[in-house]
């Protein structure tokens, strides 16, 4: 089969995330388009939103340095998922599909788009850590079709960080996974790098750590929404499910059956029960503070140990367990270390026994999961040649 020298693009939800696709499609489709040996020409041909759209037909290709203005100005309505099956089925060539979205409607069309043929590309979590049966259907579905289409979701675990293809590369090698824990979530980072800084641990053989001020936890709850860590209502972070879908997927990869995020392991939420019925975001962070005893409680007896608490997940493939939440770690472990809002994933395999494989860095931003969007791109148009 030759080379494909043109690949039609498709875009849903051009947001944050969208947006910083789109400029990394633009640079990119230019050098493919000036490459000497083997140039491809990268064509976009539908940008999609929640309240409208900008396509053509017969597929003619939209403007990356005008899409904005252009689809500002569109008065195309977005296609029903049912109907942009067929039309991006009808394409003259391949097409890539990248979901920007956090929909579980999108998600649900993933394996009717693969058995036509059409490639996925995805930030979106929701087809991965839903249920096992559309997991299935994703990554299996018909096998008796020759065109079925490839799917990556590299930044569903970690933004732009290649943890799903490291673990991916680990089994496809022989490695044997025993066990993965780390920090997945950049909320969660920042709140516990703050609030329980390896500096206001006692040493462990009996000097004393920073000193200062004590945070409360309340407080660096404010100061993370306040800064933009947290959704506008931080329960949505608070509450563990975000860690638990990323768990959820990485124990799916390695081989273990995860029903659901919601109900298939432990996850420790951070919301006082209390206030999960508070009205709204505004309500809770005022009350918040009631309850800061309790947390302060564990920091402070983790600190008697001369550790540190930080709030993580964690794939035991020996005992088939996984668990989301608290623990304490020495202040000289990699998790304890970690700064600002980076994620931490360490691998304990085979070959990695006693000092894991470890990935660190930025899990959360437009440009990083945009990134690895983009990089999912680039393993379609690799696979395509």
């Amino acid at each position: 089969m030759s080379s494909p020298k043109q690949v039609y693009v498709a875009v849903i939800g051009v947001g944050g995330v969208g947006r910083c696709f789109l400029s990394q499609l633009s640079t990119l489709s230019t050098r493919l388009s000036q490459s000497s040996s083997k140039p491809i020409h990268l064509l976009p041909i539908l940008l999609s939103r929640s309240t409208k759209a900008l396509y053509t037909e017969d597929f003619r290709p939209l403007s990356l340095e005008t899409w904005q203005r252009d689809l500002d100005a569109s008065t195309q309505d977005p296609i029903p998922l049912d109907q942009l099956v067929e039309h991006l089925s009808r394409c003259p060539g391949p097409v890539i599909l990248a979901d920007n979205t956090s929909s579980q409607e999108v998600a649900n069309t993933y394996p009717a788009l693969l058995q036509r043929g059409i490639h996925i590309v995805t930030p979106n979590k929701k087809g991965f850590s839903g249920s096992y049966k559309l997991w299935q259907e994703i990554f299996t579905g018909d096998t008796t079709t020759t065109t079925r289409g490839y799917i990556f979701h590299e930044s569903t675990v970690g933004a732009g960080l290649p943890i799903i293809s490291t673990l991916t590369e680990l089994l496809a090698t022989g490695d044997t996974i025993s066990r993965i824990e780390g920090v997945f979530s950049g909320t969660m980072s920042f709140l516990f790098n703050n609030f329980a800084p390896i500096n206001s641990a006692p040493i462990a053989s009996g000097g004393e750590g920073g000193g200062g001020s004590t945070p409360k936890f309340s407080e660096e709850v404010i100061k993370a929404q306040k800064l933009g860590y947290t959704e506008p209502d931080p329960r949505e972070d608070l509450n563990g499910q975000d860690v638990a879908r990323k768990l959820t997927i990485l124990a799916r990869i390695a081989g273990l059956h995860i029903e659901s995020p919601t109900n298939s392991f432990p996850v420790q939420s951070l919301i006082p029960k209390p206030l999960e019925d508070t009205k709204s975001g505004e309500e809770f962070l005022e009350k918040l503070h009631e309850y800061d005893e309790e947390i302060g409680e564990l920091k402070k007896e983790a600190e008697k140990e001369g550790k540190v608490i930080r709030y993580v997940g964690s794939i035991d493939m020996e005992t088939k367990s996984v668990k989301v939440g608290l623990e304490k770690f020495d202040s000289t472990h990699p998790i304890a270390t970690l700064k600002g809002s980076d994620n931490i994933v360490g691998f304990y395999t085979g070959r990695y026994k006693d000092n894991p494989l470890i990935i660190q860095g930025a899990g959360a931003g437009g440009e990083v999961t945009a990134m690895g969007v983009t990089g999912d791109l680039i393993k379609v148009l690799n696979r395509l040649h």
